[in-house]
């Protein structure tokens, strides 16, 4: 296209008339290099431009595994990209995958994944079986999140574990957390069910249709799976807390306000549960990987606040980022963002002390050689004082 107008326009000037064939080829042979060469040169602009992009958004992308879409994992998910997605500069990629018990796997072994969510019995239980046997290295936290429960959701008909002796029971699919805490819940009360293994949606219906008893769900609480069921037709069957199963879960309860359709006003069923934690690969901290995670983490400690608003998952506003998950190893960013987070803290509260204590006509001089009965009233005053503000 540009060759020929280039042609017609010479040839407009010089005359068509006095231009032969040979000249006219002549001409294009002249024009034609040129072209090309215009040509290639865009070509490299737009090749190192898709380069650069590709590099940018790549330096900043992260994958995150999470669990079946209708699990609290997959909410977690949508509400990291939600919230910390900020174009190129960094973007959250959340995977749907069959649950903790993989998504220890994937961090560990799978190339593209970079963080995840599971189960503090999940780690446990690596740990113990060695299956991943540099777990305790190539695993480090980010921070507890919450605690998860475990439901057991039967028909009306059936009030407890024992009942379920001998039946079908939905463990969630094969390689989930939901699979490994179902099993060992059920072990350690001594009660030996046929474990069946499908998405929670499709036991529900297969738990409609009678085709299996039960099945159990390991969620936060309120879990959206559980929504559509009333107490008509369905129960929720208490977890007791016994002393075997304190080394990896804690006691929890389910309440009215949790399932105002499955469970009665002022009444509880007592559960148990497990430390949901958000975790990655222990990357070397000179590494790019390490600092792809180590911005994260920055985006994500510097806006909690923002995880504990609506319409965020209920779950966030149990997270406490300075909570510590004993025999395991945190993510060194992180921790170098606590620390500094503390000691800037510190230095604010030393300020509204001192502005606290000028309030009073106390030099922060004097306030060092008072009594210990007197620093602790003051202190208090301090708090409450510092409250109001």
């Amino acid at each position: 296209m540009f060759a020929s107008s280039k042609l017609k326009s010479i040839v407009a000037r010089i005359g068509a008339a006095r231009i032969g064939a040979p000249v006219l080829c002549a001409l294009a042979l002249l024009i034609t290099p040129c072209l090309s060469e215009r040509s290639n040169a865009q070509q490299q602009q737009q090749d190192r431009s898709a380069r650069g992009v590709a590099e940018r958004m790549n330096a900043n992308t992260l994958t995150v595994v999470t669990g079946s879409p209708s699990l609290a994992y997959a909410v977690f998910g949508y509400d990291l990209a939600a919230v910390l997605n900020d174009g190129d500069e960094l973007r959250i990629l959340p995977v749907i995958s069959q649950g903790a018990f993989q998504n220890v796997r994937d961090v560990r072994y799978l190339y593209g994944v970079d963080i995840g969510f599971a189960q503090t019995n999940i780690l446990g239980h690596y740990r113990r079986t060695g299956e991943i046997a540099d777990v305790g290295d190539k695993i480090v936290y980010i921070a507890k999140i919450c605690n998860e429960e475990v439901h057991v959701v039967t028909r009306s008909n059936i009030t407890s574990l024992e009942q379920l002796q001998g039946r079908k029971v939905n463990f969630n699919t094969a390689g989930s957390g939901t699979q490994l805490s179902a099993r060992d819940i059920f072990e350690r009360f001594g009660v030996k069910v046929e474990e069946v293994n499908m998405r929670q949606n499709d036991g529900l219906e297969k738990l409609k249709t009678g085709e299996i008893a039960a099945t159990v769900l390991t969620s936060g609480k309120p879990s959206e799976a559980l929504a559509g069921l009333k107490a008509d037709g369905y129960r929720i069957l208490p977890v007791p807390f016994i002393k075997t199963l304190q080394a990896d879960y804690l006691p929890s309860a389910l309440t009215h306000e949790d399932y105002p359709n499955l469970i009665a006003t002022g009444q509880t069923v007592d559960t148990i549960a497990s430390g949901t934690i958000l975790f990655a690969y222990n990357w070397p901290k000179n590494s790019d990987r390490y600092r792809r995670i180590d911005k994260f983490v920055k985006a994500f400690f510097s806006k909690i606040s923002e995880f504990q608003k609506p319409p965020r998952h209920p779950k966030w506003q149990d997270t406490n980022l300075a909570a510590v998950i004993p025999g395991w190893k945190r993510f060194e960013g992180a921790d170098d963002w606590l620390k500094n987070h503390r000691e800037q803290e510190l230095a604010g509260r030393r300020d509204q002390f001192n502005q606290f204590l000028q309030e009073r006509k106390i030099a922060p001089g004097r306030a060092s050689a008072i009594s210990e009965s007197e620093r602790n009233k003051l202190f208090e005053d301090f708090i409450r004082w510092s409250g109001a503000r």
